[in-house]
C-alpha cells in the first residue's frame, strides 16, 4: 500500500504550532482586539482584520486545490490518504501538498491532478528561483510532472 512518506508525527515536533480558524462566527471572539482607540493610541484592527481575512481566503483557495487533486487519488487501490487527510484537518497545507506529490509521483495521473497541485504550490508560494538547490523539492517535482502531463495531452 502506498502512503505518504511524511510522517503525521511531524506535527508533534517541538515548535509545531496549532492554527485556529477564526472565520466561523463566534470562534475566538475573546481573542479579537477592540477597535482603534485614538485617545490612547492603541490597536489597529482594520489592518489585522484584513490580513487575517486575506490569509484565510488564501488557505481556502489552497485547500480547494488540494482537495481537487486528492479526488484523483480517492478510490485508487493501495493508496493511503490518511496522513494527507490529517494534515488537511490541521491546516498543514504544505505538508498535505508534499504528501499528494509523493503519492502521485509514481502514478500516471492526468494533467488536471498536477494542475491542481501547481495552483496550490503557487498559492503557498513554494516555487523558488533558486536553481542551485542540492535537492528537489515537492514543488519542483510537481512542475516536472505538470510539464510531462501537458506534453501528453
Amino acid at each position: 500500500m502506498m502512503s505518504c512518506a511524511i510522517s503525521a508525527r511531524a506535527m508533534s515536533l517541538p515548535g509545531a504550532v496549532a492554527v485556529t480558524d477564526y472565520s466561523s462566527p463566534g470562534a475566538g471572539a475573546g481573542d479579537r482586539r477592540k477597535p482603534r482607540d485614538h485617545k490612547n493610541n492603541t490597536g489597529n484592527t482594520d489592518a489585522m482584520t484584513f490580513d487575517r481575512q486575506a490569509l484565510q481566503a488564501s488557505w481556502n483557495r489552497t485547500r480547494g486545490h488540494l482537495d481537487a487533486a486528492r479526488v484523483h487519488l480517492t478510490g485508487l487501490p493501495n493508496i493511503d490518504l490518511s496522513a494527507t487527510l490529517e494534515f488537511l484537518e490541521h491546516n498543514e497545507l504544505g505538508l498535505a501538498f508534499d504528501c499528494l506529490v509523493d503519492l502521485g509521483d509514481d502514478l500516471n495521473l492526468p494533467l488536471a491532478f498536477w494542475q491542481h497541485l501547481d495552483r496550490a504550490a503557487r498559492e503557498l508560494r513554494l516555487y523558488s528561483d533558486a536553481l542551485y538547490k542540492p535537492h528537489l523539492t515537492a514543488a519542483d517535482l510537481c512542475r516536472r510532472h505538470l510539464a510531462a502531463a501537458s506534453e501528453k495531452e
